[in-house]
């Protein structure tokens, strides 16, 4: 079976830090020997809050993105895998949309609402309640329509951390040992 996993940042959450970092190795050790971490940039400032910045960003960074994955044969391949954080899950599940990639499955690191009018189908995602660029009630409400399972974690920022360093690595365990469970279908979450 053929398997690709790719990994879509954040604008300021690159793909070498701990959520992506991780999960990059354990999603290696489930047999995805492919794998492409996308990189884009957008240097125009603080977008969150600002409407038309965010629309901008996301146009500018999903462009990246499509350069970027142009040379993949998407049909070569049994098992897709998207792993994206913040805007990344943005670009991810419109993606997935635009190029008719029905059977991705998506981990979603912080998601922000506007994933959600994208629809991403096999999905589990991940969130803070400290958040300050998610309305967590919002995100909740999104994922549940969307049957989407949402893992909460308690005083977590955006960077599913909080003011605690040892309490940040049993919430990266557990991050990592749910994204395990998800990715390698052993997982009991309910899809339907």
């Amino acid at each position: 079976m053929a398997k690709i996993a790719v990994y879509f940042p954040g604008i300021g959450y690159h793909c070498d830090k701990p959520l992506l970092y991780y999960s990059r190795h354990i999603i290696r050790e489930l047999g995805y020997d492919n794998h492409k971490n996308v990189s884009y940039a957008y240097k125009a400032g603080n977008i969150r809050g600002n409407h038309e910045k965010m629309k901008e960003a996301y146009e500018i960074l999903f462009s990246q993105a499509e350069t970027e994955l142009a040379d993949i044969p998407w049909m070569e391949y049994d098992d897709i895998l998207f792993i994206s954080k913040s805007i990344g899950t943005i670009i991810a599940a419109s993606y997935a949309q635009k190029y008719g990639l029905q059977y991705v499955k998506h981990v979603l690191y912080t998601p922000l609402a506007q994933t959600f009018s994208f629809t991403p189908n096999h999905a589990v995602g991940f969130i803070g309640t400290a958040d300050p660029w998610s309305n967590l009630d919002e995100i909740t409400q999104l994922s549940k329509s969307n049957r989407i399972p949402l893992i909460v974690y308690k005083d977590c920022n955006h960077s599913l951390e909080c003011s605690d360093t040892f309490q940040n690595l049993e919430i990266l365990r557990d991050i990592m040992e749910k994204t395990r469970d998800f990715c390698g279908e052993t997982s009991v979450y309910n899809y339907q």
